[in-house]
């Protein structure tokens, strides 16, 4: 019998799935994947789990709710042209002299 095995290393972290063993019953499995898994990484928990208790539905049977096209997210579609980017540097650069002027003022008194 296959048994997958999933291995958590840091207490409250996720078991992350690391291989499989092959073992008559739970036990065994457990103690194979001890010493498969577990000796040579940090490890602070197992799972074993027959493999046919497993049950898998790729993208090829079932949506996963939704579009992952998230690209009506980026700022990019937005359409600026050069008059408005010309806009937005005076902008700057007034508020840069504003800031100086102010700092000048500050160091006067």
């Amino acid at each position: 019998m296959i048994w997958e095995v999933f291995r958590q290393e840091k207490k409250g972290g996720y078991h992350t799935h690391c291989g499989n063993v092959h073992a008559p019953d739970r036990e065994m499995a457990l103690m194979f994947a001890q010493i498969q898994h577990a000796r040579r990484k940090p490890t602070h928990s197992l799972w074993v789990v027959p493999k046919e208790e497993i049950g898998e539905v790729d993208h090829e049977e079932a949506t996963f709710g939704g579009t992952t096209d998230k690209a009506y997210r980026w700022a990019m579609t937005f359409n600026t042209d050069i008059e408005f980017a010309q806009e937005i540097a005076d902008s700057q650069r007034e508020q840069e002299q504003a800031d100086r002027a102010r700092a000048e003022a500050e160091g006067d008194d």
